[in-house]
């Protein structure tokens, strides 16, 4: 996508310059929303495991908080005493943020979580939902880093140009979204693995671990898998901002697999996917393990 205001490396004078459209005062109250939601929940989250501040439970948190995490129950209580004990068995715990979203009522957070120094940690990404200016509810995936990858990427740098980790303003969210999604269903729900080469560029980073670089590799991937008549992919949320794209949803293989969820998150630039990422979690058997009773997602 060409930035608006620049052509060519030089500056597009006013006469030259297609006019900008002016965004409606509800999309620009919107943007100040998301904004404002997703600078309080990466402060909420940066002194609640960072810190150790169970305080900015009650500031942050509504009393009637509700939980997709399968080992937490609902409410505030529940999450003090989740962070209580997580603290007091990991006192070294340090969680990074590698990049934000928000969009609507919605923040998404990819964080690399360490226990214990020395180790790769988990990939987890949490999405909140935020009413009134509370956090109201909450979702998350997480998976184990490994050592290696098979194309050499880590699970979180952006190696895409420019080597931006958080969302790039001037880039469309709304392209963004459309291009990212509309491939994303063409190959699931379209079983057609051909969208990469229409909507992809390569070199395609991927930070998969077990996948390497390249539009070739993912065709590949999605080739095989769709080769099972039973699997199938259920979109549940989408979260965009500028040039990035998540999408959680739930991938099944056979009819009645309780499924896995997948957050797949995708950079747009210039119109195309040129970059992914993805956290896979299984699902616990909810009627044995999971402490509430709302699902994953």
């Amino acid at each position: 996508m060409t930035t608006i205001g620049v052509l060519s490396g030089g500056l597009v004078t006013a006469a030259a310059a297609s006019p900008r459209p002016v965004p409606a005062a509800s999309a620009l109250a919107g943007d100040r929303e998301a904004t404002a939601n997703k600078a309080m929940v990466v402060h909420f989250f940066d002194q609640l495991f960072n810190h150790g501040n169970l305080a900015v439970i009650d500031r942050f948190v509504r009393p009637d908080y509700i939980q997709h995490h399968p080992n937490s129950p609902d409410g505030r209580d529940a999450l003090r005493q989740y962070v209580t004990g997580l603290r007091a068995a990991h006192p070294e715990l340090h969680v990074t943020v590698e990049r934000a979203l928000a969009e609507g009522d919605l923040v998404l957070l990819h964080s690399n979580s360490v226990s214990e120094p020395g180790t790769k940690g988990q990939a987890v990404v949490d999405v909140f939902r935020v009413q009134d200016g509370k956090i109201a509810e909450h979702w998350d995936v997480t998976q184990p880093v490994p050592d290696t990858s098979v194309s050499g990427n880590d699970m979180f740098s952006t190696l895409s140009a420019p080597q931006r980790q958080w969302p790039d303003p001037r880039v469309s969210t709304a392209e963004s979204k459309r291009i990212a999604t509309t491939m994303f269903n063409e190959v699931t729900a379209g079983r057609d693995v051909t969208a990469f080469d229409r909507y992809a560029v390569d070199p395609f980073y991927q930070h998969n671990p077990q996948s390497p670089n390249g539009i070739a590799a993912a065709k590949g991937f999605f080739a095989s898998v769709l080769e099972n008549p039973g699997f199938s992919v259920s979109v549940k949320q989408v979260i965009a901002q500028g040039d990035y794209v998540a999408i959680h949803a739930l991938y099944k293989f056979a009819p009645d697999d309780p499924g896995t969820p997948v957050l797949d998150l995708y950079r747009v630039r210039d119109g195309k996917v040129v970059e992914h990422w993805d956290v896979i979690q299984s699902v616990p058997a909810v009627s044995a393990v999971s402490a509430n009773d709302n699902t994953m997602f």
